[in-house]
């Protein structure tokens, strides 16, 4: 049903607009609402003859009119370099006890191998975001993959645990880069539709590459290579993923294209086209202005923000989940079982199986969100995103006690453990490509404070599992350890269900959450009722 308002048409183009060219950090603070709802400036109507805009609703220039082809390329490769920096963050997860044991320091130090790597995703996303939006995405992959693959050169060849920790560190934070900036690339070149699917990709590769990481560091360890090959194929992987990105990932952040559209207009005629200009040469660049975006509103909005609030606890601590079994799979297969270090790794297939199932899901999930675009012109209620959620949550649950129950008795055969690590994979999957998918659908705009924030935070909790998760297996038996988790995910496992029933009321309290579809629920259910009115009169 179309809307014929056209305030209200004015309005929802502003905000698909702004939340394309912005890719999901808009410069501008959102305003009071009225309503419910962000309102329209009314300065915002007149257009500016002298900004640089697209040619037209089909601009070959615009990333979001690119081929699907093209578009799916530059998905896959940012699915690529996805499986390849979160692949480092756990490969060397295996070779932990050996590297303490060469360098004569305590296991806890070799677990830091892991650890210090996520620390470096702490800091990152406050680094690439905003260099990402001021000098475009392109330069900031080249250079920080680049120095990305120099810093595991310190890993292979160091000499003592304070060098291997140090390049460590900054080797995740370069790492990150693609972590921050691949959500970004996806939502600058996909309309609403298809991008629960290309999220979904993108997010399976943010599983893949922790899951292949214990694999294949298990056995380099074991064998005559030595856990120094970890690094070196680390190396290697990490040159390839970086040569493909330089030659074939073209730039795809709107406001840096429309500045370099605004540029070669005034140098081919600089009298006539003196006064032409891109917006994005004019937003506030100064250091307080970036530190407003990259600091200050994510914190903000984490620290206001009910539903970030909820989804960054949940999707903590399934992150912490993931690589607390980095940790904990070999005590249950090497400690009761008696599996070496590359049979313990093969274990980790069952949560790639499951993650790869959790992502596909997500597009069966997703049939019914082309009717529900054109419906809801655009913008449909981010509670339809939940269904994944929904599933993923009570699985997840499920997952934990079986593998604690099962994987505590040695009489109990090792493939009734083996299988439990399926469903907890899939739902770390289905709850992270729901929820994500939820956050950009409720900030629109402003996502990608949200998702700095819920990294962040995210990647602390996941830094922190490792450290202790051998501890609180020996300590609690792996029944009680896995019990502990699994009554954790059941608290917080209503989290999408009460979204699902209440996230409209609490979007309507944000100060960051646009409510478009309280604007557009308003008009359908005005026309629903003069249609009533028409049938009740003939």
């Amino acid at each position: 049903m179309r809307i014929a308002n056209p305030q209200i048409e004015a309005e929802l183009r502003r905000e698909e607009l702004r939340a394309e060219e912005y890719g999901g950090d808009d410069p501008l603070d959102p305003l009071p609402k009225e309503g419910g709802a962000i309102p329209l400036p009314a300065d915002e109507q007149k257009p500016d003859p002298y900004k640089v805009g697209w040619d037209g609703p089909d601009d070959p220039e615009n990333p979001q009119n690119w081929s699907r082809a093209r578009k799916w390329f530059i998905t896959v490769l940012c699915l690529l370099m996805t499986v390849n920096v979160t692949f480092a963050s756990s490969a060397p997860s295996a070779a932990g006890e050996y590297i303490a044991a060469e360098f004569h320091t305590s296991t806890e130090l070799g677990y830091l191998v892991t650890s210090i790597f996520l620390c470096g995703y702490v800091v990152g996303p406050s680094l690439w975001g905003p260099g990402s939006e001021l000098f475009g995405r392109r330069i900031i992959f080249r250079v920080t993959l680049v120095l990305y693959v120099l810093f595991h050169l310190g890993q292979a060849l160091a000499h003592d645990m304070a060098t291997l920790l140090v390049t460590r560190f900054f080797t995740g934070l370069f790492a990150c880069a693609p972590l921050t900036n691949c959500g970004g690339v996806i939502v600058d070149i996909w309309d609403p539709i298809t991008r629960g699917t290309a999220v979904a990709l993108f997010s399976a590769g943010v599983f893949v590459g922790p899951v292949l990481g214990p694999i294949v560091g298990g056995f380099l360890t074991m064998s005559p290579l030595g856990w120094r090959w970890v690094f070196w194929i680390m190396m290697i992987f990490a040159g390839a993923c970086t040569v493909m990105a330089i030659l074939f990932l073209p730039e795809t952040y709107a406001p840096v294209l429309l500045q370099w559209k605004a540029q070669k207009l005034r140098k081919a005629d600089p009298e006539a086209n003196a006064k032409i200009y891109a917006e994005h040469e004019r937003s506030d660049w100064s250091a307080k202005g970036i530190f407003h975006r990259t600091l200050y509103r994510p914190i903000q909005m984490l620290l206001l923000e009910p539903i970030l609030i909820l989804v960054t606890l949940y999707l903590s601590l399934v992150y912490g989940i993931l690589y607390a079994l980095f940790e904990a799979l070999p005590v249950i297969f090497m400690g009761t079982r008696g599996f070496n270090i590359g049979q313990s790794g093969l274990i980790f297939i069952g949560v790639g199986i499951g993650t790869t199932i959790g992502a596909y899901m997500t597009i069966p999930l997703s049939k019914h969100y082309p009717a529900l675009v054109a419906k809801w012109r655009g913008f449909p209620p981010p509670e339809q995103r939940l269904l994944g959620a929904m599933i993923g949550a009570p699985t997840l649950v499920i997952g934990c006690f079986w593998l604690g129950w099962t994987g505590q008795y040695s009489s109990i055969h090792w493939i009734v453990p083996a299988i439990a690590t399926v469903p907890i994979g899939a739902s770390v999957a289905l709850v992270f490509n729901s929820f994500l998918a939820y956050l950009i659908d409720t900030y629109l705009q402003y996502s990608a404070s949200a998702f700095s924030a819920n990294a962040m935070v995210r990647s602390c909790v996941g830094a922190a599992f490792p450290l202790f998760t051998v501890q609180m297996f020996d300590k609690l038996g792996i029944n009680w350890a896995c019990t502990l988790i699994g009554f954790c995910a059941l608290l917080l496992a209503p989290s999408p269900f009460l979204f699902y029933k209440y996230g409209t009321w609490i979007r309507t309290k944000s100060k960051f959450s646009p409510c478009l579809d309280l604007v557009i629920a308003k008009e359908l259910a005005a026309a629903e009722a003069a249609a009533v009115k028409g049938t009740e009169k003939v």
